[in-house]
């Protein structure tokens, strides 16, 4: 299952919402309860762009890139979006998705792998926005297609204590709301300045 242009959707939604973050914001509060907006933007820019491209390639994100203040660059988010595109430009490749990649030891299949990183993608972009005032769209297929790897990864996030207990919603909930709750968080959610 090639989820490529649901990752551009969503990567275009996350680097708008990096564009419009604030110095002045970096110590305001997310809904990730544990992290500051500074903290959720340096996992996002990571993991979502730099990680993401090497995923392709069947790397690792050095050592050195883990501890990175992104956030500290002047140009974080043009940085963000040039990496953003270098990223989803490895993941254009048909035969990149047919591949099994190496996650914590395990052969994951590269389908598996993307699926997981959209959901990153538009979870953490949601936080942000929210930590940040912003508002946050996303294409209909990118928030059915987060929706769908959030259900299927739920309970194992949930074990490794990455999302919190469900979020009870109407039926008719939009995907995007359905797969915020699912993973612990309250689409309602405003930050408490």
């Amino acid at each position: 299952m090639n989820l490529h242009p649901e990752l551009t959707d969503a990567a275009d939604a996350g680097a708008r919402v990096v564009a419009g973050v604030r110095p002045g914001q970096f110590g305001d509060s997310t809904p990730d309860t544990e992290w500051d907006v500074r903290t959720l933007l340096n996992h996002l820019l990571l993991w979502t762009a730099y990680n993401f491209e090497r995923r392709a390639h069947g790397e690792m994100v050095p050592e050195e890139m883990m501890t990175r203040d992104f956030a500290a660059e002047p140009d974080f988010a043009a940085a963000y979006r040039a990496q953003l595109d270098r990223a989803l430009d490895a993941w254009s490749d048909p035969a990149v998705w047919e591949k099994d990649l190496n996650v914590m030891g395990s052969a994951t299949p590269a389908a598996d792998v993307g699926a997981m990183m959209l959901a990153e993608l538009v979870l953490h972009g949601w936080d942000l926005a929210a930590a940040t005032g912003q508002s946050y769209t996303v294409s209909d297929r990118a928030a059915a297609a987060a929706l769908a790897a959030v259900e299927a990864n739920a309970e194992m996030f949930r074990q490794y204590k990455g999302f919190a207990e469900p979020v009870s919603l109407p039926d008719d909930a939009a995907a995007l709301d359905r797969a915020l709750a699912l993973s612990g968080r309250d689409p309602d959610w405003t930050p408490s300045r």
